[in-house]
Protein backbone atom coordinates (compact mmCIF):
# COMPACT_ATOMS: atom_id res chain seq x y z
CA UNK A 1 0.00 0.00 0.00
CA UNK A 2 1.39 3.60 -0.99
CA UNK A 3 1.63 5.77 2.10
CA UNK A 4 0.24 9.09 2.39
CA UNK A 5 2.31 12.00 0.87
CA UNK A 6 3.84 13.77 3.77
CA UNK A 7 3.96 17.74 4.60
CA UNK A 8 7.10 18.83 3.33
CA UNK A 9 6.36 17.01 -0.15
CA UNK A 10 3.09 18.35 -0.37
CA UNK A 11 4.79 21.95 0.55
CA UNK A 12 7.64 21.30 -2.17
CA UNK A 13 5.13 20.86 -5.03
CA UNK A 14 2.23 23.63 -3.73
CA UNK A 15 4.82 26.69 -3.61
CA UNK A 16 5.36 26.60 -7.05
CA UNK A 17 1.69 27.73 -6.90
CA UNK A 18 2.67 30.76 -4.92
CA UNK A 19 4.69 32.20 -7.86
CA UNK A 20 2.07 30.76 -11.22
CA UNK A 21 -0.88 32.73 -8.94
CA UNK A 22 1.01 35.50 -8.76
CA UNK A 23 1.55 35.73 -12.80
CA UNK A 24 -1.35 34.54 -13.72
CA UNK A 25 -3.00 37.59 -11.87
CA UNK A 26 -1.28 40.57 -12.00
CA UNK A 27 -0.94 40.82 -15.61
CA UNK A 28 -4.44 40.75 -16.49
CA UNK A 29 -5.14 42.70 -13.30
CA UNK A 30 -2.22 45.90 -13.79
CA UNK A 31 -1.19 45.31 -17.30
CA UNK A 32 -4.30 46.80 -18.97
CA UNK A 33 -4.38 49.62 -16.91
CA UNK A 34 -0.50 50.66 -17.02
CA UNK A 35 -1.07 50.91 -20.63
CA UNK A 36 -3.92 52.79 -20.85
CA UNK A 37 -3.38 55.48 -17.47
CA UNK A 38 0.14 54.89 -17.38
CA UNK A 39 1.68 54.72 -20.94
CA UNK A 40 -1.40 56.33 -22.62
CA UNK A 41 -2.03 53.59 -25.25
CA UNK A 42 -5.65 53.73 -26.50
CA UNK A 43 -7.74 51.28 -25.26
CA UNK A 44 -8.08 49.32 -28.68
CA UNK A 45 -4.12 49.02 -29.06
CA UNK A 46 -4.01 47.86 -25.16
CA UNK A 47 -6.43 45.17 -25.84
CA UNK A 48 -4.44 43.71 -29.01
CA UNK A 49 -1.48 43.97 -27.09
CA UNK A 50 -2.24 41.91 -24.60
CA UNK A 51 -4.40 39.52 -26.55
CA UNK A 52 -1.98 38.75 -29.61
CA UNK A 53 0.75 37.31 -27.25
CA UNK A 54 -1.42 34.50 -26.15
CA UNK A 55 -2.03 33.06 -29.73
CA UNK A 56 1.11 31.87 -29.61
CA UNK A 57 0.82 30.71 -26.13
CA UNK A 58 -2.21 28.85 -27.45
CA UNK A 59 0.14 27.23 -30.00
CA UNK A 60 3.45 26.70 -27.92
CA UNK A 61 1.76 25.75 -24.94
CA UNK A 62 0.91 21.83 -26.47
CA UNK A 63 4.61 21.43 -27.89
CA UNK A 64 5.93 22.51 -24.69
CA UNK A 65 4.04 19.63 -23.14
CA UNK A 66 4.80 17.40 -25.73
CA UNK A 67 8.71 17.93 -25.26
CA UNK A 68 7.95 17.20 -21.29
CA UNK A 69 6.87 14.21 -21.88
CA UNK A 70 9.64 13.48 -24.20
CA UNK A 71 11.98 14.80 -21.20
CA UNK A 72 10.23 12.65 -18.52
CA UNK A 73 10.32 9.47 -21.07
CA UNK A 74 14.62 10.16 -21.27
CA UNK A 75 15.18 10.71 -17.69
CA UNK A 76 12.54 9.91 -15.51
CA UNK A 77 11.79 13.82 -14.64
CA UNK A 78 10.31 17.23 -16.05
CA UNK A 79 12.57 19.55 -13.97
CA UNK A 80 14.62 21.07 -16.87
CA UNK A 81 12.13 23.28 -18.72
CA UNK A 82 10.96 23.89 -14.80
CA UNK A 83 14.12 25.45 -14.04
CA UNK A 84 14.20 27.25 -17.72
CA UNK A 85 10.81 28.57 -16.77
CA UNK A 86 11.89 29.89 -13.16
CA UNK A 87 15.00 31.60 -14.15
CA UNK A 88 14.28 33.10 -17.11
CA UNK A 89 10.48 34.66 -15.86
CA UNK A 90 11.43 37.37 -13.21
CA UNK A 91 13.23 39.58 -15.45
CA UNK A 92 10.82 39.73 -18.44
CA UNK A 93 8.50 40.30 -15.99
CA UNK A 94 10.30 43.11 -14.42
CA UNK A 95 10.53 44.23 -18.15
CA UNK A 96 7.25 44.08 -18.81
CA UNK A 97 6.21 46.90 -16.43
CA UNK A 98 9.75 48.98 -17.54
CA UNK A 99 9.04 50.18 -21.16
CA UNK A 100 11.23 53.24 -21.88
CA UNK A 101 9.72 56.90 -22.23
CA UNK A 102 8.58 56.22 -25.62
CA UNK A 103 5.38 57.23 -28.28
CA UNK A 104 2.47 55.40 -26.96
CA UNK A 105 2.62 53.38 -29.73
CA UNK A 106 6.35 51.80 -29.17
CA UNK A 107 5.51 51.36 -25.51
CA UNK A 108 2.54 49.10 -26.67
CA UNK A 109 5.40 47.25 -28.78
CA UNK A 110 7.63 47.48 -26.03
CA UNK A 111 5.04 45.71 -23.63
CA UNK A 112 3.78 43.16 -26.11
CA UNK A 113 7.26 41.96 -26.81
CA UNK A 114 8.29 41.17 -23.23
CA UNK A 115 4.84 39.89 -22.64
CA UNK A 116 4.93 37.15 -25.09
CA UNK A 117 8.73 35.85 -23.80
CA UNK A 118 7.19 36.33 -20.40
CA UNK A 119 4.77 34.01 -20.84
CA UNK A 120 6.48 31.31 -22.94
CA UNK A 121 9.07 31.08 -19.72
CA UNK A 122 6.21 30.83 -17.64
CA UNK A 123 4.50 28.26 -19.39
CA UNK A 124 7.84 26.31 -19.74
CA UNK A 125 7.70 26.02 -16.33
CA UNK A 126 4.06 25.41 -16.25
CA UNK A 127 3.25 22.91 -18.12
CA UNK A 128 5.20 20.61 -16.58
CA UNK A 129 4.26 21.67 -13.22
CA UNK A 130 0.66 21.12 -13.98
CA UNK A 131 1.22 17.66 -15.38
CA UNK A 132 2.95 16.29 -11.71
CA UNK A 133 -0.84 15.69 -9.71
CA UNK A 134 -1.39 13.04 -12.39
CA UNK A 135 2.10 11.39 -11.40
CA UNK A 136 2.75 12.51 -7.67
CA UNK A 137 0.88 9.52 -6.02
CA UNK A 138 -1.26 6.25 -7.20
CA UNK A 139 -4.00 7.08 -4.82
CA UNK A 140 -6.66 9.21 -5.84
CA UNK A 141 -7.27 11.01 -2.55
CA UNK A 142 -3.21 11.62 -2.15
CA UNK A 143 -3.40 13.53 -5.42
CA UNK A 144 -6.55 15.41 -4.37
CA UNK A 145 -4.35 16.31 -0.83
CA UNK A 146 -1.87 17.67 -3.19
CA UNK A 147 -4.78 19.68 -5.53
CA UNK A 148 -5.91 21.30 -2.16
CA UNK A 149 -2.44 22.00 -0.64
CA UNK A 150 -1.47 23.66 -4.11
CA UNK A 151 -4.79 25.87 -4.32
CA UNK A 152 -4.05 26.75 -0.69
CA UNK A 153 -0.67 28.35 -2.49
CA UNK A 154 -2.20 29.49 -5.24
CA UNK A 155 -4.63 31.41 -3.28
CA UNK A 156 -1.59 33.18 -1.14
CA UNK A 157 0.23 33.64 -4.64
CA UNK A 158 -2.84 35.60 -5.95
CA UNK A 159 -4.12 37.73 -2.62
CA UNK A 160 0.10 38.50 -2.43
CA UNK A 161 0.06 39.88 -5.80
CA UNK A 162 -3.33 41.69 -6.15
CA UNK A 163 -3.54 43.06 -2.61
CA UNK A 164 0.47 44.03 -2.27
CA UNK A 165 1.32 44.91 -6.17
CA UNK A 166 -1.07 48.06 -6.13
CA UNK A 167 -0.11 49.54 -2.89
CA UNK A 168 4.01 48.65 -3.96
CA UNK A 169 3.11 50.93 -7.22
CA UNK A 170 1.75 54.10 -5.05
CA UNK A 171 3.84 53.58 -2.39
CA UNK A 172 6.71 54.05 -5.03
CA UNK A 173 5.38 57.08 -5.86
CA UNK A 174 2.83 55.81 -8.86
CA UNK A 175 3.47 56.26 -12.49
CA UNK A 176 6.35 54.62 -14.77
CA UNK A 177 8.65 54.62 -11.38
CA UNK A 178 5.75 53.09 -9.17
CA UNK A 179 5.76 50.44 -11.93
CA UNK A 180 8.95 49.63 -12.31
CA UNK A 181 9.46 48.94 -8.49
CA UNK A 182 6.43 46.83 -8.68
CA UNK A 183 7.94 44.69 -11.46
CA UNK A 184 11.58 44.35 -9.91
CA UNK A 185 10.05 43.08 -6.58
CA UNK A 186 7.55 40.59 -7.68
CA UNK A 187 9.79 39.42 -10.28
CA UNK A 188 12.46 38.50 -7.27
CA UNK A 189 9.30 36.42 -5.61
CA UNK A 190 8.45 34.84 -8.58
CA UNK A 191 11.85 33.55 -8.83
CA UNK A 192 11.90 32.31 -5.21
CA UNK A 193 8.94 30.71 -5.69
CA UNK A 194 9.08 29.31 -9.15
CA UNK A 195 12.90 27.39 -8.09
CA UNK A 196 11.92 26.57 -4.81
CA UNK A 197 8.92 24.06 -6.32
CA UNK A 198 11.72 22.69 -8.72
CA UNK A 199 13.66 21.64 -6.18
CA UNK A 200 11.21 20.15 -4.26
CA UNK A 201 9.55 18.11 -6.77
CA UNK A 202 12.74 16.34 -8.04
CA UNK A 203 11.70 13.30 -6.27
CA UNK A 204 8.33 12.45 -8.29
CA UNK A 205 9.29 9.96 -10.91
CA UNK A 206 7.32 10.75 -14.47
CA UNK A 207 6.40 7.58 -16.45
CA UNK A 208 5.18 8.53 -19.49
CA UNK A 209 4.48 6.44 -22.01
CA UNK A 210 5.01 3.75 -23.08
CA UNK A 211 6.45 5.01 -26.21
CA UNK A 212 7.59 8.75 -27.26
CA UNK A 213 5.22 10.33 -29.51
CA UNK A 214 6.13 13.39 -31.89
CA UNK A 215 3.86 15.98 -31.71
CA UNK A 216 1.16 15.38 -34.27
CA UNK A 217 1.15 11.88 -32.74
CA UNK A 218 0.62 12.57 -28.99
CA UNK A 219 -2.18 15.35 -30.18
CA UNK A 220 -3.79 12.98 -32.20
CA UNK A 221 -3.96 10.51 -29.24
CA UNK A 222 -5.29 12.59 -27.12
CA UNK A 223 -8.19 13.26 -29.41
CA UNK A 224 -10.06 10.38 -28.00
CA UNK A 225 -10.41 11.93 -24.45
CA UNK A 226 -13.75 13.84 -24.36
CA UNK A 227 -14.58 14.26 -20.68
CA UNK A 228 -10.78 16.61 -21.02
CA UNK A 229 -11.82 18.38 -23.69
CA UNK A 230 -15.21 19.26 -21.91
CA UNK A 231 -13.88 19.74 -18.78
CA UNK A 232 -11.06 22.01 -20.04
CA UNK A 233 -13.88 24.04 -22.35
CA UNK A 234 -15.52 24.81 -19.20
CA UNK A 235 -12.75 26.01 -17.16
CA UNK A 236 -11.36 27.81 -20.05
CA UNK A 237 -14.59 30.12 -20.27
CA UNK A 238 -14.57 30.59 -16.21
CA UNK A 239 -10.71 31.64 -16.16
CA UNK A 240 -12.55 34.26 -19.47
CA UNK A 241 -15.01 35.36 -16.63
CA UNK A 242 -12.34 35.81 -13.96
CA UNK A 243 -9.56 37.47 -16.26
CA UNK A 244 -12.23 40.28 -17.38
CA UNK A 245 -13.23 41.30 -13.68
CA UNK A 246 -9.99 41.36 -12.88
CA UNK A 247 -8.79 43.63 -15.87
CA UNK A 248 -11.85 45.73 -14.50
CA UNK A 249 -11.03 46.00 -11.20
CA UNK A 250 -8.88 49.13 -11.35
CA UNK A 251 -11.46 50.85 -13.70
CA UNK A 252 -14.30 50.21 -11.38
CA UNK A 253 -12.30 51.39 -8.17
CA UNK A 254 -10.74 54.43 -10.03
CA UNK A 255 -13.82 55.82 -11.84
CA UNK A 256 -16.55 54.37 -9.73
CA UNK A 257 -15.51 54.73 -6.43
CA UNK A 258 -13.23 57.31 -6.89
CA UNK A 259 -9.98 55.80 -5.58
CA UNK A 260 -7.53 53.58 -7.56
CA UNK A 261 -6.17 52.28 -3.79
CA UNK A 262 -9.13 50.61 -3.68
CA UNK A 263 -8.11 47.67 -6.08
CA UNK A 264 -6.30 46.14 -3.16
CA UNK A 265 -9.10 45.99 -0.79
CA UNK A 266 -11.54 44.74 -4.15
CA UNK A 267 -8.52 41.97 -4.60
CA UNK A 268 -8.20 40.96 -1.06
CA UNK A 269 -11.95 40.72 -0.92
CA UNK A 270 -11.83 38.33 -3.88
CA UNK A 271 -9.46 36.23 -2.46
CA UNK A 272 -8.53 36.44 1.04
CA UNK A 273 -12.18 34.15 1.66
CA UNK A 274 -10.69 31.56 -0.12
CA UNK A 275 -7.95 30.26 2.59
CA UNK A 276 -11.09 29.11 4.47
CA UNK A 277 -13.24 27.91 1.24
CA UNK A 278 -10.44 25.53 0.45
CA UNK A 279 -11.00 23.02 3.11
CA UNK A 280 -15.27 23.64 2.95
CA UNK A 281 -15.47 22.33 -0.88
CA UNK A 282 -12.85 19.96 -0.34
CA UNK A 283 -15.26 18.52 2.39
CA UNK A 284 -18.36 19.33 0.11
CA UNK A 285 -16.70 17.41 -2.53
CA UNK A 286 -15.65 14.08 -0.57
CA UNK A 287 -19.40 14.00 0.43
CA UNK A 288 -21.89 15.18 -2.39
CA UNK A 289 -19.31 14.34 -5.44
CA UNK A 290 -16.91 16.95 -7.12
CA UNK A 291 -18.68 17.71 -10.32
CA UNK A 292 -22.25 18.41 -8.14
CA UNK A 293 -20.12 21.02 -6.51
CA UNK A 294 -18.32 22.73 -9.48
CA UNK A 295 -21.90 22.97 -10.66
CA UNK A 296 -22.90 24.81 -7.52
CA UNK A 297 -20.08 27.06 -7.72
CA UNK A 298 -21.07 28.29 -11.08
CA UNK A 299 -23.85 28.73 -10.65
CA UNK A 300 -23.19 30.86 -7.06
CA UNK A 301 -20.72 32.65 -8.67
CA UNK A 302 -23.23 33.84 -11.70
CA UNK A 303 -25.40 34.58 -9.17
CA UNK A 304 -22.80 36.64 -7.12
CA UNK A 305 -21.25 38.39 -10.78
CA UNK A 306 -25.19 39.76 -11.33
CA UNK A 307 -25.47 41.01 -7.80
CA UNK A 308 -22.35 43.26 -8.18
CA UNK A 309 -23.87 45.31 -11.06
CA UNK A 310 -26.49 47.09 -8.23
CA UNK A 311 -23.31 47.73 -5.99
CA UNK A 312 -21.06 49.45 -8.53
CA UNK A 313 -23.84 51.64 -9.55
CA UNK A 314 -24.36 52.76 -6.01
CA UNK A 315 -20.73 53.50 -6.11
CA UNK A 316 -20.16 52.96 -2.58
CA UNK A 317 -17.43 50.90 -1.85
CA UNK A 318 -18.48 48.94 1.21
CA UNK A 319 -21.54 47.34 -0.65
CA UNK A 320 -18.97 46.34 -3.70
CA UNK A 321 -16.09 44.90 -1.36
CA UNK A 322 -18.85 42.87 0.55
CA UNK A 323 -20.22 41.55 -2.57
CA UNK A 324 -17.10 40.45 -3.73
CA UNK A 325 -16.33 38.71 -0.71
CA UNK A 326 -19.00 36.68 -1.83
CA UNK A 327 -17.58 36.15 -5.30
CA UNK A 328 -14.55 35.41 -3.55
CA UNK A 329 -16.48 32.21 -1.87
CA UNK A 330 -17.02 30.81 -5.34
CA UNK A 331 -13.85 31.47 -7.11
CA UNK A 332 -12.27 29.23 -4.94
CA UNK A 333 -14.74 26.57 -6.02
CA UNK A 334 -13.90 27.51 -9.62
CA UNK A 335 -10.04 26.45 -9.05
CA UNK A 336 -9.92 23.88 -6.88
CA UNK A 337 -12.80 21.54 -8.36
CA UNK A 338 -11.86 21.44 -11.99
CA UNK A 339 -7.83 21.20 -10.88
CA UNK A 340 -9.25 18.24 -8.87
CA UNK A 341 -10.79 16.81 -11.68
CA UNK A 342 -8.05 17.27 -14.22
CA UNK A 343 -5.11 14.76 -13.00
CA UNK A 344 -8.15 12.10 -13.11
CA UNK A 345 -9.42 12.64 -16.73
CA UNK A 346 -5.62 12.06 -17.87
CA UNK A 347 -5.11 9.14 -15.68
CA UNK A 348 -8.45 7.63 -17.10
CA UNK A 349 -7.43 7.90 -20.62
CA UNK A 350 -4.35 6.11 -20.32
CA UNK A 351 -6.44 3.44 -19.80
CA UNK A 352 -8.16 3.96 -22.91
CA UNK A 353 -5.84 4.57 -25.18
CA UNK A 354 -2.46 2.90 -23.58
CA UNK A 355 -0.43 5.92 -23.87
CA UNK A 356 0.06 8.06 -20.73
CA UNK A 357 0.88 11.45 -21.42
CA UNK A 358 0.01 13.92 -19.01
CA UNK A 359 2.65 17.01 -20.19
CA UNK A 360 0.59 16.50 -23.86
CA UNK A 361 -2.95 17.65 -21.80
CA UNK A 362 -1.60 19.75 -19.51
CA UNK A 363 -0.02 21.67 -22.18
CA UNK A 364 -3.62 21.70 -23.61
CA UNK A 365 -4.83 22.70 -20.37
CA UNK A 366 -2.36 25.77 -19.86
CA UNK A 367 -2.54 26.93 -23.49
CA UNK A 368 -6.62 27.43 -23.33
CA UNK A 369 -6.44 29.10 -19.35
CA UNK A 370 -3.55 31.24 -20.56
CA UNK A 371 -5.05 31.99 -23.87
CA UNK A 372 -8.44 33.08 -21.94
CA UNK A 373 -6.76 34.94 -19.13
CA UNK A 374 -5.19 36.92 -21.68
CA UNK A 375 -8.66 37.40 -23.70
CA UNK A 376 -10.27 38.93 -20.90
CA UNK A 377 -8.22 41.91 -20.55
CA UNK A 378 -8.85 42.34 -24.34
CA UNK A 379 -12.62 41.53 -24.48
CA UNK A 380 -12.49 44.33 -21.32
CA UNK A 381 -10.49 46.85 -23.43
CA UNK A 382 -13.38 46.14 -26.04
CA UNK A 383 -15.88 46.90 -24.17
CA UNK A 384 -13.73 50.52 -22.95
CA UNK A 385 -13.03 51.33 -26.73
CA UNK A 386 -17.01 50.76 -28.36
CA UNK A 387 -18.35 53.23 -25.28
CA UNK A 388 -15.65 55.90 -25.66
CA UNK A 389 -13.27 55.41 -23.04
CA UNK A 390 -10.63 58.18 -22.48
CA UNK A 391 -6.89 56.87 -22.55
CA UNK A 392 -4.32 58.78 -20.91
CA UNK A 393 -0.75 59.28 -19.68
CA UNK A 394 -0.86 59.10 -16.18
CA UNK A 395 -0.15 63.24 -15.53
CA UNK A 396 -3.15 64.28 -17.72
CA UNK A 397 -6.32 64.32 -15.71
CA UNK A 398 -9.01 63.04 -17.65
CA UNK A 399 -12.94 62.82 -17.03
CA UNK A 400 -14.98 59.84 -18.74
CA UNK A 401 -17.87 60.21 -19.90
CA UNK A 402 -21.42 58.64 -18.92
CA UNK A 403 -20.90 55.86 -21.79
CA UNK A 404 -17.45 54.84 -20.18
CA UNK A 405 -18.52 54.90 -16.89
CA UNK A 406 -21.60 52.34 -18.07
CA UNK A 407 -18.90 50.41 -20.13
CA UNK A 408 -17.00 49.88 -16.52
CA UNK A 409 -19.92 48.43 -14.80
CA UNK A 410 -21.10 46.05 -17.46
CA UNK A 411 -18.03 44.67 -18.16
CA UNK A 412 -16.99 44.14 -14.92
CA UNK A 413 -20.59 42.31 -13.98
CA UNK A 414 -22.79 41.37 -16.91
CA UNK A 415 -20.00 39.90 -19.34
CA UNK A 416 -18.46 38.10 -16.58
CA UNK A 417 -21.79 36.36 -15.94
CA UNK A 418 -23.00 35.65 -19.28
CA UNK A 419 -19.42 33.92 -19.92
CA UNK A 420 -20.33 31.35 -16.69
CA UNK A 421 -23.38 30.88 -18.15
CA UNK A 422 -21.76 29.51 -21.26
CA UNK A 423 -19.75 27.09 -19.23
CA UNK A 424 -22.37 25.43 -17.93
CA UNK A 425 -23.09 23.25 -21.33
CA UNK A 426 -19.41 21.72 -21.40
CA UNK A 427 -19.58 20.86 -17.86
CA UNK A 428 -23.40 19.31 -18.02
CA UNK A 429 -22.03 17.22 -20.81
CA UNK A 430 -18.97 16.46 -18.52
CA UNK A 431 -21.10 15.15 -15.95
CA UNK A 432 -23.02 13.26 -17.70
CA UNK A 433 -20.03 11.13 -18.74
CA UNK A 434 -19.64 10.16 -15.16
CA UNK A 435 -16.39 11.53 -14.70
CA UNK A 436 -15.28 11.88 -11.49
CA UNK A 437 -18.45 12.22 -9.91
CA UNK A 438 -18.48 10.06 -6.98
CA UNK A 439 -16.58 11.22 -3.80
CA UNK A 440 -13.12 10.58 -3.33
CA UNK A 441 -12.10 7.35 -2.30
CA UNK A 442 -10.78 7.59 2.04
CA UNK A 443 -6.92 7.17 2.09
CA UNK A 444 -5.76 3.39 1.50
CA UNK A 445 -8.89 1.85 -0.71
CA UNK A 446 -7.83 2.36 -4.18
CA UNK A 447 -5.11 0.70 -5.71
CA UNK A 448 -1.54 1.21 -6.20
CA UNK A 449 -1.69 0.98 -9.90
CA UNK A 450 -0.02 3.53 -12.15
CA UNK A 451 -1.59 3.87 -15.29
CA UNK A 452 1.18 5.23 -17.18
CA UNK A 453 2.96 2.36 -15.73
CA UNK A 454 2.21 -1.00 -18.03
CA UNK A 455 4.16 -3.50 -16.44
CA UNK A 456 0.89 -3.62 -13.91
CA UNK A 457 -0.99 -4.74 -16.07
Amino acid sequence: MTPPLPRTRLLGYGVGSVGTGVFSALPGLLLLYYLTDVLGVAAGLAGLVLVLPKVWDMLVDPAIGVASDREAVRTGHRTRLMLTGALALPVLFAAMFAAPVLAPGWSAVWVGCAFVLATTAFNLFQVPYVALPAEISPRRDQRARAMSWRVVCLTLGILAAGGLAPAVVEWAGGGRAGHLVMGAAIGLVLGAALVASTAGTRWIVSRPGPRTLGPVAALRAARGNRAFFRLALAFALQALAVSVMLAAAPYVATYRLGAYGLTSAMFVCVVGPSLVAVPAWSAAARRFGTVRCYLAAVAAMTAAALLLLPAVLSERAVPVLAVTGLVGLCYTGLQLLPLSLLPETVREDAGRSGQAQAGTFTGMWTGLETGAMALGPGLFAAVLSLTAFRSAEVSVAVTQPDSALTGIGAGFTLLPAALLLASLPPLLAFRRGDRGDRPLEPAGTEPDTDPGDRSAT
